[in-house]
């Protein structure tokens, strides 16, 4: 068996790391046996050397390694690009063509991005891993394959079986053993020793003494988080290898090189991002819109019975100030300086035109004006919608049927309130 270090030389990896050297030592022990490896990290980290490594040391690596990468194939034609397919199965197909799994019979397949085959294709795949069985695209005839798989992905798979887009038994299927490469910003001690690498190399390769950076840039090159891991130090160290007249860079000129460079190595915050289907976060805020009407209904239910326990408008427009403030805005308060109305006609009270009018609550004896207006308030009976509904009718009539500024004045979204209007067909 072969070293770790006689490996890393072969292969041209560079690095000391625990983390590395875990990985590379996990890719010697399996790679005799003919068990599926599915090797994890982030984008950039370098996930393709493990298949190689695996085959190399393995008793396939005479025969075929084939290396896919499976979220560079569109959905439709990837079937046939994995299994074949037979002459006549589709438009354009005037030929029976072989597929990766009966060319690489005997040998390797390294499916990159395996997160990113489509669910029929899983199902496919999951049966050449069972039974090493696979059909043509078009044929009836089954046929069998003796091919090992390796498989590399920087989707977080558990995330995706829970959405649905991966298959559980398939996942368990390709990871027999889990290798995981660390990204970059946790090889810090190996970070230095890549970029002195790339540089020889492209100082070879274009001919140009090599470039050497400054303890300053050394600092940077260290503190940086690196979100495109070695493939992105890697076109780095081209471009300044390339673009710089002084071979000893900077940390100024090597700044100019690092997009949103921040000089820290900390933690970034990474959001939860929205599973499909998943409208709670709306939900919250159509709860808080319709919540804040209820306060609202209240607040001009507390104004109304203000006015029908006193008629003085004048007075409760006074007193009632900082409500009315809530209500209507400060837009509503200069219309309703510059127009003088009431408070009365700022609610827009109906005037009863069907029925006989019944006597003012000032012209009541005092033990029945509260007993009027308590009945008042027990008639308000109508539900959360009818009130929502209500509000929308009013604030549609006040804006002159413009959306947007109907919309605002409710403080829901213009599109909130087209689906609404929709809905209860206003």
């Amino acid at each position: 068996m072969e070293s770790v270090q006689s490996i890393k030389q072969r292969f041209e990896l560079i690095g000391n790391d625990v983390k590395l050297n875990r990985a590379i030592e996990k890719a010697i022990q399996v790679a005799p046996t003919d068990i599926s490896v599915l090797v994890t990290g982030e984008s950039g980290v370098g996930k393709e050397s493990i298949p190689k490594i695996i085959h190399s040391l393995s008793h396939r690596k005479h025969a075929k390694y084939i290396a896919v990468n499976c979220g560079a194939i569109p959905e439709g034609t990837i079937d046939s690009e994995l299994f074949g397919h037979e002459k006549g199965a589709f438009t354009g197909a005037t030929q029976t063509r072989s597929g990766y799994f009966e060319v690489a019979d005997g040998g390797t397949i390294f499916l990159d991005e395996v997160g990113e085959l489509p669910l029929t294709t899983q199902v496919r795949l999951l049966r050449v891993l069972e039974n090493g069985e696979f059909l043509k695209v078009g044929s009836s005839q089954v046929q069998k394959t003796n091919v090992r798989i390796v498989a590399a992905t920087n989707v977080n798979m558990f995330e995706a079986i829970e959405k649905e887009k991966f298959r559980e038994d398939l996942y368990y299927r390709l990871s027999t053993v889990e290798i995981n490469l660390p990204p970059l910003r946790d090889r810090r001690d190996d970070i230095h020793l890549l970029f002195r690498k790339f540089a020889s190399d492209f100082g070879q390769k274009y001919k140009m003494p090599t470039i050497r950076l400054e303890d300053d840039a050394v600092n940077l090159l260290l503190k940086y988080r690196w979100p495109g891991n070695i493939r992105q130090l890697r076109n780095i160290a081209e471009q300044v290898s390339v673009l710089e007249e002084n071979r000893n860079i900077t940390a100024s000129t090597l700044n100019s090189y690092l997009p949103n460079s921040t000089g820290s190595n900390l933690p970034a915050v990474v959001g939860q991002s929205k599973k499909e289907g998943d409208f709670s976060n709306e939900r919250e805020i159509l709860y808080k819109v319709l919540f804040d009407m209820k306060g609202d209904l209240n607040d001009l239910k507390k104004l109304t019975l203000e006015l029908l326990k006193d008629n003085d408008s004048n007075k409760v427009q006074r007193e009632n100030e900082g409500l009315i403030r809530k209500i209507y805005g400060n837009q509503e308060q200069e219309e309703e300086i510059e127009h003088e109305e009431t408070p009365a006609e700022l609610l827009h009270l109906p005037e009863p035109v069907l029925e006989p009018t019944p006597p003012a609550p000032s012209q009541l004896p005092p033990e029945d004006r509260y007993h009027f207006a308590e009945e008042i308030e027990e008639e308000e009976t109508l539900s959360l919608q009818e009130k929502e509904i209500e509000l929308i009718k009013k604030s549609l009539e006040r804006n002159k049927g413009k959306r947007k500024a109907a919309a605002a004045e409710l403080g829901i979204s213009e599109r909130t309130l087209y689906r609404k209007i929709k809905q209860y067909d206003l």
